[in-house]
């Protein structure tokens, strides 16, 4: 299991703004990016007493949650995620979803045969997870946990890569939540803004930050924070 470091900032529009400028002028576009960012909308499982959440929130030092995700609302690319963190490092495992799985874990129903093996990956997004087995562990919580689909996330992103050090930066802003939605097909599934949702600067990588990079990536109004995109969208 590969760990790696992970930063996050909330910053203001006009740091947003700053950092794009910088970020462009030496790091190199994520390749999945259209027209310099794309859409994520997630679906996030928790349990009926919010263990993510409340793991989340208190701070606890070794934590896991799982996440359905596509991009620019392309459903031909549907990714089962779930994302680990200890002792401030981070993992994200994925698999890939076919529609008919996804409508299955959405509705319970655990009788299907299971997403086909795994093809690509976006850039930098963790790593793929050949058959079966990150489904059926998720069935598993499902039944042993109590896991169920909670809320929808939406925003936009912009990523850029650096290779030394395998670093990946992302702007994410106009941050939505589908309150009770767990309509994640549904492109005209109502969401709204989060409340007072800010833009979140994400910094990742592997052994070692270059020092360009943090040089690029620091804003003074600021600070590292544990802000968390399924934590704010729960908060209605």
């Amino acid at each position: 299991m590969h760990f790696r470091h992970e930063w996050k900032h909330q910053i203001s529009h006009a740091d947003l703004l700053a950092l794009r400028s910088r970020l462009t002028a030496v790091l190199v576009p994520d390749s999945h990016v259209v027209n310099g960012r794309y859409a994520v909308r997630s679906l996030y499982f928790d349990n009926l007493d919010d263990k993510a959440l409340r793991e989340k929130l208190d701070g606890v030092n070794c934590r896991e949650k799982f996440r359905i995700r596509y991009y620019n609302g392309d459903t031909s690319l549907i990714l089962l995620e779930k994302k680990s963190k200890i002792n401030g490092l981070c993992n994200k495992t994925q698999a890939r979803l076919e529609l008919t799985d996804v409508r299955a874990i959405v509705e319970g129903n655990f009788a299907g045969e299971g997403p086909a093996p795994a093809k690509r990956s976006l850039a930098g997004e963790g790593a793929m997870v050949a058959g079966k087995e990150l489904q059926w562990e998720l069935y598993c919580k499902m039944n042993s946990q109590g896991l169920r689909p909670r809320t929808i996330v939406d925003y936009i992103r912009e990523a850029f890569v650096y290779a030394p050090g395998n670093v990946r930066v992302t702007l994410d802003y106009e941050i939505r939540t589908g309150m009770e939605c767990t309509d994640f097909l549904n492109p005209d599934c109502v969401t709204v803004p989060v409340r007072d949702g800010p833009a979140i600067l994400e910094v990742k990588w592997d052994e070692f930050l270059p020092s360009v990079v943090c040089d690029i990536v620091q804003t003074p109004t600021t600070r590292v924070t544990a802000f968390s995109k399924y934590a704010a969208c729960r908060g209605y």
